[in-house]
Formats: C-alpha cells, sequence, structure tokens
C-alpha cells in the first residue's frame, strides 16, 4: 500500500554468474537447518529497523512447518507476538484479489480480456483511448502508465468509494499504457466492485469469503478496522521514530482501499493461503482455482529491473536457483511478506508491526537465497542502509519547503473553490492562518506559507472531528504542497495542488 515495492528491490537477491546452476530442491531437514540462523537475522533486524514484533510462517510440501512469535504486539506493553497475533497484511491482500478474479473466469462470469468499462461505466481515465482498451487483466497488472499511488490519499481525506473511482480520470499517463511499471491502488477498488457484481455478492470481501477464506479455514481473516480491534490476540501498529509511535486503526486506510490492501490476518491463516498457491490451486483435496488461471497471477506482465517483474498481484523474481513468487505490503503502522517458491514447494510469511521500511523482504529474501543455495547477502544490511537512504532523501524534500510568515496578500486567497472531482472548498484567514475545508468530507487542512514564494503553502490535515485518528496515522505530516495562480489580470482564478498523487485543480468561484 504504502510506497514499500519499488523500496524492497534494492535488498537483492544474491547474483551469480553461472546461469546453468540447477534449481536446489529443498528438504524440511534442508529448511530447519537454516532456521536457528535465520532467527538471528529476525532479532537482529528488529534492533536494525526498531520493529517491535514479528510474527513468521515457513510452508514446505503442504505443511506449517515453523511458526514463531517475536516481540511485542505493542510498544510498552508485555504481550508477546504469537504466531496466532492478527496483523494487517497490506498489499499481499492484492494476490487474493486476483485470485477472486482468478476463480470468476474459471465460472465463465469474466473473462481476462473483458474491457472494464463493460463492467464499471463509471471507469474513466485522462486517455479515452486507454479507458476502452484498458481490460480485465490490466487493473492488477501495474502497467497502466499512471501516477504511482495516484489519489490514495483521498482516503485519509474523508472521500468515498465511487470519488476514488473517479478520480482516476485526472491522472496524468506518464508512462505508456503497457509498457511501464506504475504502482497503483484504486483500479483494485473498481476490480472489487466487478468481482461482487459478477457474483451477486454484496462485497468484493464477500465474494472473497465465500469462494477462498471459508473453503481454506481462514477464520481469522477480516477486513475492517473494527474486526482487527475486535480480537484480543491483535498486534498494534507503529509509525517510525526513535522510539517507534503507535498509531490508532481507522477505515481511511488501508480498510477504505478494500481489495489493494484492506485484509488482517496471521500466521496459521496466511499459511493455508500459501498451501493453496503451493498446490496450485488444490487445498486438501478440493479444487478452487484451475491452475492455468491461477497460472496468469503468476505470469510476468511489466519489468521492474532487470530481475523482478510485476505480475498479476504478485512480482515474479528470477534467480539463478530458481524463481520466486511473492509480495509485500505496508500500511501506517505493520509491514507484511508473502511468497514462495513455486518449483520448490516452499513458502514463508513476515508480519510486523511497523510501517514497512524494508525488514519483511529482507528477512524473506535471506530465507530464499539460503534455501535456493544461492550465495550469501546480507539483506537486513543492505535494507537498513536502503532505508536511512529513503529517510535522508525524504528529510532533504522536506527541507526544500521553508515555513515563514504569512504574506499580506494571504487575505486575497480566502474565498470558495470548486473541484470537479473533490467538490467544493473554502479557504478562510482565520487569527492570521490560513485554512482549507473541503465541504463534501468537512477534512481541515491547515496551510502553511513558505517563506519565499508568498503564493505556495504546504497542507496539513488538522486532528478535528472524524479526523484525529487519520492525522494521527500520518503524524501531522504535511501531505500535498499547493499553489494559489492568477489570471492573466492578476486575480486569484485557482488553487493547484502540485503532489503529481494528488493532481487536483480547484477553480475560484466568482466572487
Amino acid at each position: 500500500m504504502k510506497r514499500i515495492i519499488a523500496a524492497a528491490l534494492v535488498v537483492g537477491l544474491a547474483v551469480m554468474s553461472d546461469a546453468s546452476v540447477q534449481a536446489q530442491q529443498p528438504s524440511q531437514a534442508s529448511i530447519e537447518t537454516l532456521l536457528p540462523d535465520f532467527e538471528k537475522q529476525v532479532v537482529e533486524g528488529m534492533k536494525a529497523f526498531s520493529v517491535p514484533g514479528v510474527a513468521v510462517g515457513v510452508i514446505h510440501e503442504d505443511k506449517l512447518i515453523f511458526a514463531k512469535g517475536f516481540g511485542v504486539r505493542a510498544l510498552g506493553k508485555p504481550e508477546q507476538v504469537t504466531p496466532e497475533t492478527i496483523f494487517q497484511i497490506g498489499s499481499t491482500t492484492k494476490a487474493f484479489f486476483t485470485t477472486t478474479l482468478a476463480q470468476a473466469v474459471d465460472a465463465g462470469r469474466l473473462g481476462w480480456t473483458d474491457p472494464v468499462i463493460d463492467h464499471v461505466p463509471e471507469f474513466q481515465l485522462a486517455d479515452p483511448w486507454v479507458t476502452r482498451d484498458f481490460r480485465v487483466l490490466d487493473i492488477a497488472a501495474q502497467r497502466s502508465g499512471l501516477t504511482a499511488y495516484v489519489n490514495d490519499a483521498l482516503t485519509m481525506l474523508g472521500y468515498d468509494r465511487q470519488t476514488l473511482i473517479r478520480s482516476l480520470r485526472v491522472a496524468p499517463q506518464l508512462g505508456l499504457f503497457r509498457s511501464d511499471f506504475r504502482y497503483l491502488n484504486i483500479p483494485h477498488v473498481v476490480g472489487g466492485e466487478i468481482v461482487a457484481k459478477v457474483n451477486g455478492t454484496p462485497s468484493w470481501f464477500d465474494s472473497l469469503k465465500t469462494s477462498l477464506l471459508t473453503p481454506l479455514g481462514m477464520g481469522e481473516t477480516t477486513a475492517t478496522a473494527e474486526a482487527i480491534t475486535a480480537v484480543p490476540n491483535h498486534a498494534q501498529g507503529h509509525r517510525f521514530a526513535e522510539p517507534p509511535v503507535a498509531v490508532p486503526f481507522h477505515p481511511s486506510f488501508p480498510y477504505a482501499l478494500g481489495p489493494a490492501g484492506a485484509l488482517n490476518s496471521n500466521i496459521p491463516d496466511m499459511a493455508k493461503w500459501l498451501r493453496l498457491q503451493l498446490g496450485r490451486g488444490h487445498f486438501e483435496g478440493k479444487l478452487l482455482v484451475s491452475e492455468d488461471n491461477l497460472d496468469v497471477t503468476w505470469t510476468p506482465r511489466v519489468a521492474m529491473n532487470e530481475r523482478s517483474s510485476y505480475a498479476v498481484g504478485w512480482v515474479a523474481t528470477a534467480t539463478p536457483r530458481g524463481r520466486i513468487i511473492w509480495h509485500n505490503g505496508g500500511t501506517a503502522g505493520f509491514g507484511a511478506h508473502a511468497g514462495f517458491l513455486p518449483d520448490g514447494k516452499t513458502g514463508i510469511v513476515i508480519l510486523t508491526n511497523l510501517e514497512n521500511l524494508g525488514l519483511p523482504d529482507a528477512l524473506a529474501m535471506w530465507f530464499y537465497d539460503r534455501v535456493l543455495g544461492n550465495p550469501a547477502v546480507d539483506n537486513v544490511g543492505l535494507a537498513a542502509a536502503a532505508a536511512k537512504t529513503r529517510r535522508e532523501a525524504a528529510q532533504a524534500e522536506a527541507a526544500g519547503f521553508v515555513p515563514g510568515p504569512i504574506s499580506p496578500l494571504a487575505a486575497g486567497f480566502a474565498g470558495s473553490y470548486g473541484s470537479p472531482i473533490l467538490g467544493d472548498a473554502t479557504v478562510a484567514l482565520t487569527g492570521g492562518k490560513l485554512g482549507l475545508t473541503l465541504e463534501k468530507t468537512e477534512a481541515q487542512l491547515l496551510l502553511e506559507p513558505n517563506r519565499d514564494d508568498p503564493y505556495l503553502f504546504q497542507a496539513r490535515l488538522a486532528p478535528v472531528g472524524a479526523f484525529v485518528a487519520p492525522a494521527e496515522m500520518s503524524g501531522g505530516e504535511p501531505f500535498v504542497r499547493l499553489r494559489f495562480e492568477t489570471d492573466a489580470a492578476g486575480k486569484i482564478s485557482q488553487m493547484r495542488w502540485l503532489s503529481p498523487e494528488l493532481p487536483h485543480s480547484f477553480a475560484r468561484s466568482a466572487q
């Protein structure tokens, strides 16, 4: 969900020059030999990344052969993580979604090449040709060419599902359709509507529960903030700080994005999920999804780098000794990894209660390398260094905006504005400070002026009313920069949000 897919690729897998090396077939004994060193990596990684708690499960030959919890469910509290502890699993949800697509294709209710607009006419993109040619397969193949992560933050501002879908109309087409990797979440919301519609269910989760969760016996897996908090043995999410800070559960994220990342789960349930994948659609003698259509979800669709490609809800990575199918997840307070060796009958699940800075993938890549017999790489060390570099880059970017006193011009910015997607907005100057209210959701934004440019501001979500929890989840960080712009006569004509991920303009209403 958060910006972790691309970051995961830097932890790397060992590269070997001898491409003729054959894949190594792991045994339970060979895997168990690795586990003591793996546990040490978990403990060291928790220290390096300041992660309070971790749960790990290893699957081999249709069995959960290792399940263990490390650390605590909430920082500063004594309750220990166990394999049964419930975590948010973030974007590892996407593979559940694509498997429900595969099941609908199996049932003849849907086709991979069906145009999306035939099922959801409200689905419209900025480019009419791409809109017409956007197929069901494209929903989760991450090759739309649209701005990465576009409009995800609208959930934190209180916008509903239909607004999320409509917001794709203003997403810039920065890359080539079906040629460039661009990671998105909102198209999965569209896909969830399609699955629910063709199956005749109230929601995508209802379809998922009927077709996958119940047959797999995944009774602990849920999809709401209320459900995770109702379970006594659940982990508390944390955002990174020194020390980490607990963040609340809230429907706005990740739950509002549904099939893109809404699931809560634990090690025993996720082990059943990977057993289905390793069983190529079979689970305990039952065929839940055909191998042919499951294989569609594993097949690479767009390159991410020289060794990894995005498939359909999964990432496919090639190594000299075997391929890996995997996905990670990152929410405001949790990080996850789920993956498997399709030719080695082995899988791993790693769940953590800190926003995903790279530890779940690093631990998983350490495991894959050693199970496959690839040369050893210090995956945790590489990931920690990469996380530090990303933090420094973010700090440098933030430092590029220097706050200053509000300009006398600010009084002229007050007034009413309107967006065709986000609705009306009111800008008001109160007590010498500029604020913005989004009328449709009643979200209030605090506008901080730039020292050198009187027309430039950065916006923070005010922790008031229904937005107390979303503001806590973001840590009070600015989420967008915006500029008030003038027409040829020098009058304020619009307020434009400058982030490519929130490409919205509000026209000034007649005064």
